[in-house]
């Protein structure tokens, strides 16, 4: 993913953020970001403009950095089998308990919300990941398949915080774990 798909993409997410008249968007109450660290696979999201030519096997690699700021690598493949990378740093809000981070994407001067809003806190098997806006949605796992009863739950979680089901496309993972 280039980084200009990501700058637009942010500053959209942004400008979106202020329009919101629900509740604010709740976050888990605290991420071991040690745990959290790692590949995830992308089951599903919403659709968003900046990953249009991601066809399959899309992931994200988080990596704690020494200076307390995480190095983000996401990763997917486009029609034509090549693979597609971005590379970003995120940084935890402060008072958050590590829910919320501010992500930014090589040559991006903004920095974008990622607040991590549902977590299989036992084994950080699953997380949801979406942008106070609401505009913004991932479901993320640590194997390329997902159960079906656990993919139903995640989703009825999203419903419960404000995101509409029907907007949510499953990915196509076809890689090797």
């Amino acid at each position: 993913m280039k980084a200009g798909f990501h700058f637009s993409a942010i500053l959209i997410a942004l400008l979106l953020g202020g329009c919101a008249t629900r509740p604010p968007l709740a976050t888990v109450p605290q991420v071991d970001l040690k745990r959290y660290e790692g590949r995830w696979f992308e089951i599903a999201k919403y659709p968003n403009w900046f990953q249009r030519g991601c066809v399959a096997d899309t992931t994200a690699e988080y990596t704690a950095q020494p200076d307390g700021t995480i190095r983000i690598v996401n990763r997917c493949r486009q029609k034509n089998g090549s693979i597609r990378e971005a590379r970003g740093q995120a940084s935890v809000v402060p008072g958050s308990n590590n829910a919320k981070l501010r992500v930014r994407f090589a040559g991006s001067p903004i920095a974008a919300g990622y607040w991590i809003i549902g977590l299989d806190e036992k084994n950080y098997s699953w997380a949801l990941v979406g942008h106070p806006s609401r505009q913004l949605l991932w479901i993320l796992s640590r194997e390329s398949q997902m159960k079906s009863q656990t993919y139903s739950q995640i989703v009825t979680l999203a419903e419960n915080l404000g995101y509409k089901p029907e907007r949510i496309e499953k990915s196509n993972q076809t890689a090797p774990q």
